[in-house]
């Protein structure tokens, strides 16, 4: 394969098309917690506010349960949000699962 098609081809880690998908989804606000393996989305998804390829406010917060608290508060003031987890950052997510899915806001 030559030319324009090849040029368009590239090879991405699933967590970079997670955040090149959460990109295309225009987030207004972003609660990040690194925890592995889920790291590298919320860095490229920093990456991707640092370069202005999206608009949005990226918060750093203290544990996951903080991660669902802030997109559950941005979610009930109208906002767009994302957070992401890994299996055990599920687990300290838990506490908050209850109230988000509860509360029917839209995230």
């Amino acid at each position: 394969m030559t030319g324009k098609a090849a040029e368009a081809r590239s090879f991405i880690s699933g967590n970079e098309a997670v955040a090149c998908s959460v990109r295309l989804c225009r987030p207004q606000v972003i609660a990040a917690y690194p925890i592995t393996p889920q790291t590298t989305a919320v860095e490229k998804l920093a990456e991707f506010i640092e370069k202005r390829e999206l608009d949005c406010e990226y918060i750093n917060v203290e544990s996951e349960h903080s991660a669902m608290a802030a997109a559950m508060g941005a979610a009930m003031m109208g906002c767009r949000t994302f957070t992401a987890s890994s299996s055990q950052g599920l687990l300290y997510m838990c506490e908050m699962l209850h109230y988000v899915s509860g509360s029917r806001f839209p995230s």
